[in-house]
């Protein structure tokens, strides 16, 4: 069995993401987690203030999130992620999104950035 995947405490980044998404590599997420529940408040780039929360049993992450840009727009959306461990030990997640307050969607990529 891998190692378990923990994401308390760690902060991750947009590697990629499709054109309808907001967040990119200047968008960082400060991550917390509880047993299998998952927290994170992130900002960056095209956003100004963003909070996700959901659960992660390992493998894969089901996610909502709720976010206001820097237009001052709010939106919501919903993710699910395939989560790995790199071999240097840092978590990445390929996500797949949609906007559930406007129309889009799309897919992301998020790495762990390191201090």
């Amino acid at each position: 069995m891998a190692d378990e995947i923990s994401f308390d405490g760690r902060t991750l980044a947009g590697v990629a993401n499709d054109e309808s998404g907001e967040v990119g590599a200047d968008t960082y997420f400060q991550f917390e987690q509880t047993g299998n529940r998952l927290y994170a408040t992130y900002s960056g780039g095209a956003v100004v203030d963003g909070h996700l929360v959901g659960t992660f049993d390992g493998e894969r992450w089901d996610v909502r999130y709720a976010q206001i840009n820097a237009d001052g727009e709010t939106a919501t959306g919903h993710s699910v992620g395939d989560v790995e461990l790199l071999e240097d030990g840092r978590i990445r997640v390929e996500d797949e999104w949609e906007w559930e307050s406007k129309p889009g969607s799309g897919e992301s990529i998020h790495e762990e950035v390191l201090e």
